[in-house]
C-alpha cells in the first residue's frame, strides 16, 4: 500500500493483546522513514514497537485537567487523557527518548525518534482540553509530510 504517512490512532484496550499491530508498525520502522504519528493506543502500540514495554498504571488517568511537560523545556500543557496503561520509558531503545512526561505521576506522555519523523503523545491533543493547546502535533505531522 502506498501512503504518505502512518497515523496510529487510539484505543481502546491492553496493547500487549496486539502483536500483529505491533510487528506491522515494527515492519515499517524497519523499512521506510516515512513519518509516522501515534495517540493513545497509538503511542503504546510505537512505543512497543520501538521495543519498550508497557505497564498497568495503579489508577488510569481518565480526565481533562491532565497537565503534561514537553521534555526538554519548561512548557506545560493541560490535557485530556483516558488511558489505564503506560509505557515504560527506561525500555526504550536507544535511537528514541520521551517527548511528554506527566505532572501529576512521572508517567510517560510521549515518545519521539531521535532522527526520523515518528513521534507520538499518550493524551488526545484532538480532544482541546486546552482547549487548542496541544493541536500543534497535528500541525508536526503535517509538516513532515512534506
Amino acid at each position: 500500500m502506498d501512503f504518505d504517512g502512518l497515523f496510529l490512532a487510539n484505543g481502546p484496550g491492553d496493547p500487549d493483546m496486539c502483536e500483529d499491530a505491533v510487528n506491522i508498525i515494527r515492519k515499517q520502522i524497519s523499512q521506510s522513514r516515512k513519518p509516522i504519528c501515534g495517540i493513545c493506543m497509538g503511542n503504546q502500540l510505537l512505543s512497543k514497537a520501538a521495543g519498550a514495554t508497557i505497564y498497568k498504571l495503579k489508577y488510569g488517568h481518565r480526565s481533562h485537567n491532565q497537565p503534561v511537560r514537553m521534555v526538554g523545556t519548561n512548557n506545560c500543557y493541560i490535557t485530556s487523557q483516558n488511558h489505564g496503561y503506560a509505557v515504560d520509558a527506561k525500555t526504550l531503545g536507544n535511537d528514541w527518548e520521551e517527548l511528554f512526561v506527566n505532572m501529576n505521576d512521572g508517567s510517560n506522555e510521549g515518545i519521539r525518534h531521535k532522527v526520523n519523523p515518528w513521534f507520538s503523545s499518550q493524551f488526545h491533543p484532538e480532544a482541546c482540553s486546552g482547549p487548542v493547546d496541544t493541536e500543534f502535533m497535528f500541525d508536526k505531522f503535517v509538516e513532515t509530510l512534506k
